[in-house]
């Protein structure tokens, strides 16, 4: 098969263009109609539609102009002139493009649009876990500033010594849940103690759980008769109106035993709005998984918090290396991964999710 016949195929597979064309015809039928204009609502959600359709058919050009820029390239040093520079440089570009496109694509999920609430946890290991936490929580925060994600912590409880004991972050993005399913387990790391004197190797655990951010829209039976509130002073830094009133909030649901809390705000009146989202979504998400409980979902991953349970290695020494050990995806550059950079590994995550198989082995089905 010939690059340009490989590529086709490829965007076909990513893309389904056709399809994507027959549905926008639809959509601009609708919109011709004399009475479109009359549901505000319903006009905003097929005018968002249309806005979609149309950006992945854009993309599909953008992609098939760049494979025939590699193919000129191809052509050029099969004359004899130097390209394999200007040859490595765009190739790098298309994989990074596409692997970026077909991420977003294969968010398909019932609730993958919505944002999300990421939960951290330490494991065994003490304070090395909870420093390991920490570098977690920082890792996920850089990830949503490099997407310009709005994220926000809004409970966080300090750790003995160092790192954090638990915290919670919240991302209000299109697509933050479904991009960070890949995130959902237990993560282990290995390295030189910074708290060891005697400079030896330590393992640590830490757990992350995410769940959707739901949308206002949806109907969550909730008493208030359910629910307990607890106010306290808030934690940590925060100045000395945060510490010396009780702002901080914590719901309890009753029959569910679920508890949200928050500390992030100084007014009492924002910390309770925000725990009452939170508590929204943790009881959706509740629901969720006792309907699902036979697919074993989200619960296969709660397991112990060390040896035996983690989806994840993330190795300092003796050698430098994280592997995702589900989508065997791995990759040297650990600083890159823990400054945020990880739009590589939720890919690979999405693939093998999808498909059972590694993207590269993903890839070659194409080309059979």
């Amino acid at each position: 098969m010939t690059s340009s016949a490989s590529s086709r195929k490829l965007c076909g597979a990513i893309f389904d263009v056709p399809q994507k064309r027959q549905q926008l015809l639809k959509i601009e039928e609708q919109i011709s109609a004399p009475d479109f204009w009359n549901n505000s609502e319903a006009t905003q959600n097929v005018m968002q539609e249309r806005k979609r359709l149309e950006s992945a058919i854009a993309d599909e050009k953008q992609v098939l102009t760049m494979v025939s820029d590699v193919d000129t390239l191809f052509e050029l040093g099969h004359e004899g002139e130097d390209v394999v520079p200007e040859l490595t440089k765009e190739v790098e570009k298309l994989r990074h493009l596409v692997d970026h496109l077909e991420t977003g694509m294969l968010l398909s999920g019932e609730n993958d649009r919505l944002g999300a609430i990421v939960t951290i946890h330490p494991g065994a290991g003490g304070t090395e876990s909870q420093d390991w936490a920490e570098m977690l929580l920082r890792m996920y925060l850089r990830w949503a500033e490099r997407n310009g994600f709005a994220a926000e912590v809004t409970d966080r409880l300090e750790g003995e010594g160092a790192g954090i004991k638990s915290a919670t972050i919240e991302i209000d993005a299109v697509g933050a849940f479904g991009l960070l399913q890949s995130e959902i387990g237990v993560h282990r790391l290995v390295r030189i103690s910074p708290f060891d004197a005697n400079a030896r190797r330590h393992t640590s655990f830490a757990s992350v759980f995410v769940i959707p951010l739901i949308d206002d829209d949806v109907k969550i039976d909730l008493k208030p008769e359910d629910i307990r509130i607890d106010v306290f002073r808030a934690s940590g830094a925060g100045g000395q109106h945060v510490n010396r009133t009780e702002s901080a909030v914590r719901f309890t649901h009753i029959p569910t035993n679920i508890v949200v809390q928050c500390q992030s705000e100084r007014s009492q009146h924002k910390n309770r709005a925000t725990a009452m989202k939170q508590l929204r979504a943790r009881l959706y998400e509740h629901e969720l998984e006792k309907r699902r409980a036979v697919e074993q979902k989200l619960e296969d991953t709660k397991s112990a918090i060390n040896f035996g349970s983690q989806i994840r290695s993330y190795v300092l020494a003796p050698y430098r290396m994280i592997k995702d050990l589900r989508s065997r995806f791995s990759v040297g550059d650990v600083d890159r991964v823990l400054d945020g950079d990880l739009e590589d590994m939720i890919h690979a995550y999405l693939v093998w999710k999808k498909t059972g198989k590694t993207a590269g082995e993903a890839l070659g089905d194409l080309d059979e």
